[in-house]
């Protein structure tokens, strides 16, 4: 007869077994708030003993996990999730701070040819997707912008 492999010889409860019980037996004495609290302490606890080299290993190890397990999808789901909370508690002074600060480091860290690059693509896009229409009306925006909204260069 195949001996069970969660029983040992004395047909008593394994490690795993007992750990089982304890928990379903924890879960049925407890509610929401005593778990938030463990979890505090065990966090404040863990944050004592380690430093930011032993948060930023876990997080990438999290990371790639999450990578190999999720697709394309997962994380665009997370990004309109995560995107539309933003929208709905932050302001539009936030947006223009964050694309300013991210406009100042873009900047910094990029050269010309990579403003030359994306300038290319946006053009291109945009040709694509534009008719003659779009070209005049802009046009003539630029055109009243630069001349002051009036034909002044006309009249001299």
């Amino acid at each position: 007869m195949a001996q069970d492999k969660n029983k040992n010889n004395n047909n008593k409860m394994s490690v795993e077994e007992a750990g089982q019980k304890g928990g379903e037996k924890t879960a049925q004495n407890h509610d929401k708030e005593f778990y938030q609290e463990i979890g505090q302490k065990g966090g404040e606890k863990t944050s004592q003993e380690h430093d930011k080299e032993f948060y930023q290993d876990i997080g990438q190890k999290g990371g790639e996990t999450t990578s190999q397990e999720h697709g394309k999808e997962f994380y665009q789901d997370i990004g309109q999730k995560g995107g539309e909370t933003t929208s709905q508690e932050k302001d539009k002074e936030f947006y223009q701070e964050i694309g300013q600060k991210g406009g100042e480091t873009t900047s910094q860290e990029k050269d010309k040819e990579f403003y030359q690059e994306i300038g290319k693509k946006g053009g291109e896009t945009t040709s694509q997707e534009k008719d003659k229409e779009f070209y005049q009306e802009i046009g003539e925006k630029g055109g009243k912008r630069s001349s002051g909204g009036n034909n002044s260069n006309n009249n001299r």
